[in-house]
């Protein structure tokens, strides 16, 4: 068994997709999932299975459009890939505590990157990797031109972002 993350984009947020946490930890456990968590509200659950990452966004998507109708995007990384996308932060210390990480369905094409990477805004940053980007703005995400809806358009990819302290808590929880 290995300690997975699935990450449900846009669920509860801004009164949205209302999907109480309880009920995220049932459908966790209806699945079959063993040693579940659900972190906060806004579709951050950790797990223990064998079963591949593209089938578990798949059984994932599909288990959530059949109880609630709505078509939302999951994204699933092992424990490992969490830690390793949260050390590849290149931003400094004092901006990386501040910033955003815009996590990939699948690693977008190099003339997506290419075109993203010509994109600037001031007071704002940006860095691609496989499949992750982490932005930060001076501003804050709210003020911010970057962000998840902006990165999905540009690369015309999936994407759900979190931010540093939600992402941290992520790793610390499938570690434990």
């Amino acid at each position: 068994m290995h300690r997975k993350v699935a990450l449900i984009r846009g669920i509860n947020v801004g009164g949205h997709k209302k999907f109480p946490k309880i009920e995220q930890v049932h459908m966790l456990q209806d699945l079959g999932f063993a040693d579940t968590e659900v972190y906060l509200h806004t579709g951050n659950w950790i797990f223990s299975t064998t079963e591949t990452n593209s089938a578990l966004e798949h059984k994932f998507e599909e288990a959530i459009e059949r109880s609630y109708g709505w078509n939302v995007s999951v994204i699933v990384r092992s424990a490992s890939e969490m830690a390793a996308i949260m050390n590849a932060c290149p931003f400094s210390e004092e901006k990386k505590k501040k910033s955003y990480f815009a996590l990939l369905q699948q690693r977008p094409s190099e003339e997506k990157i290419g075109a993203l990477e010509k994109e600037h805004y001031p007071g704002e940053e940006f860095h691609i990797a496989e499949r992750c980007v982490y932005f930060y703005s001076e501003a804050g995400a709210a003020k911010a031109k970057l962000s998840t809806n902006f990165f999905e358009k540009m690369l015309k990819v999936q994407a759900t972002s979190r931010n540093y302290n939600t992402m941290s808590k992520i790793v610390a929880l499938t570690m434990s």
